[in-house]
């Protein structure tokens, strides 16, 4: 059994981080045709191609409660629509098809992919050869009840803005199903403190290393997902004491976090307090053992083409006319990017290379009230010099719309639109953190963390939790 070291036993009456263990809802094996056909990416990243091809892959797939009414054309916002998700988790929990653990745990999670040379695995997690691959493990953490805590507290580090409405559509639908479907991704350093890994890290490393897993599926990108459920109390306690003292950033899931609070300030405002909406479900990674991935969040303006929105920027940004294909446009980008804020626009064909942002600008629309590293940032630049100010946009959707990671389908979507895709590097860790601990927030949509959580692999309800 893993133990504590002294110097990292917190002080009496400390407050932190808190995941508490509880009864995961899980798919039963028996009763679908894979667990890999019933998960999927988490809601805000799904395209309406993934959509339809997770509905078809099985009935029971898991997009039905996170994005009810998906492939019929109607608002994820209206009550039937919603109050359909609710009654097809009650019926599913009632059918056996989901089915809550017996005992109360805090569940390890491992992603992994196939090692060099191992070959994509299919679903039954071999190659086409029939041979089994070696895995490099990406990621492992624990899923847990995160207890929430106000937006002040240290101990939880939202980085990026919310806008209203994403927030009241993920809490209605929490509040019409009673359930967290799908977990808020975190992250904290043990390395900060020395000493090697965190005790909560080592003890999912030995779980991953000594027992078997509950779950065990490889989705269609190739990743295989394990699961195992730590049920003892002595093991909760451990991870308890590790956590107390830390605080964690939050690396994807700022909607949903926003979303549980809301709903434990309606249960409060009821009257009603110490129940299970003053937890909420969450992912959480040791980013010292386990470095995050952190992706490019691009934009996409529709109806303003690059050649226009070059023009429109030169007041404010030089501006290069770049005629390499797209691939070496996007090397070029990097490259630009290590001196400071820079940007392409493009349609895949039209492109322009936008860096050094003058100085008298900049002074001119940032916020006075913000920290230098934020006023410095490159999401920060492109929203108050470029959308706000060279182009006279509000930076929300239908005006500017987010696509990440890919820059070429970021680019397909500008020429569908008939627009200019805005192509971004991606933000350091470092800097995300530095802004978050001084109590700012990054634009909305300025980091894609990853690897990201599978949806659909377990699930909390807030009865019998």
């Amino acid at each position: 059994m893993l133990t504590l070291p002294s110097d990292q036993q917190p002080a009496p009456g400390a407050s932190g981080l808190a995941l508490a263990p509880f009864r995961g809802v899980r798919y039963a094996a028996d009763r679908v045709s894979g667990i890999a056909n019933v998960t999927s990416p988490p809601y805000d990243v799904i395209g309406p191609g993934t959509v339809e091809r997770l509905l078809k892959s099985e009935p029971h797939n898991v997009v039905r409660l996170i994005l009810p009414g998906a492939g019929s054309g109607q608002s994820p916002r209206d009550p039937g629509v919603i109050e359909l998700a609710a009654r097809e988790l009650r019926d599913w929990l009632a059918s056996g098809v989901l089915v809550r653990d017996p005992q109360p745990a805090l569940y390890a999670y491992e992603q992994s992919l196939p090692a060099d040379g191992g070959g994509i695995p299919g679903l039954d997690g071999t190659t086409g050869s029939g041979e089994t691959p070696g895995w490099e493990i990406v990621q492992r953490g624990l899923v847990g009840a995160l207890r929430l805590v106000p937006p002040a507290s240290p101990s939880v580090l939202p980085h990026e803005d919310v806008v209203p409405g994403p927030v009241e559509g993920r809490r209605e639908l929490m509040e019409a199903t009673q359930a967290n479907l799908e977990p808020i991704f975190l992250l904290y350093d043990s390395g900060a403190a020395g000493g090697g890994p965190s005790a909560a890290t080592r003890l999912v490393d030995e779980a991953a290393a000594t027992r078997e897993p509950l779950v065990c599926a490889v989705t269609d990108d190739g990743t295989r997902h394990r699961i195992w459920a730590l049920t003892d109390p002595a093991e909760h306690e451990l991870v308890a004491a590790d956590l107390a003292a830390r605080s964690a950033l939050i690396a994807d899931g700022h909607h949903r976090y926003a979303a549980y609070l809301e709903m434990q300030n309606r249960e409060r405002a009821a009257g009603q307090d110490g129940g299970p909406r003053d937890f909420g479900l969450a992912f959480l990674v040791d980013s010292a053992a386990y470095p995050p991935r952190i992706g490019a969040i691009h934009r996409v303006i529709p109806a303003l083409s690059p050649a226009r929105a070059a023009e429109m920027a030169k007041g404010v940004v030089r501006v290069t006319s770049v005629p390499e294909n797209l691939d070496d446009a996007v090397r070029a980008l990097a490259d630009a990017g290590q001196d400071g804020p820079a940007f392409l626009l493009t349609d895949g064909a039209d492109q322009y290379l936008l860096t050094d942002p003058h100085p008298d600008r900049l002074a001119e629309v940032m916020p006075p009230d913000r920290s230098a590293r934020w006023r410095g940032l490159a999401a920060s630049v492109l929203r108050e010099l470029l959308i706000k100010g060279a182009w006279g946009l509000p930076d929300a959707e239908p005006d500017v719309v987010v696509v990440p990671g890919d820059a070429a389908a970021a680019a397909g979507a500008a020429r569908q639109a008939g627009g200019t895709a805005v192509i971004c590097n991606p933000v350091s860790a470092p800097d995300v953190r530095a802004v978050a601990e001084n109590g700012e927030r990054m634009p909305r949509k300025s980091t894609s963390f990853g690897p990201k959580p599978r949806t659909g692999l377990v699930m909390r309800t807030f009865a019998n939790s």
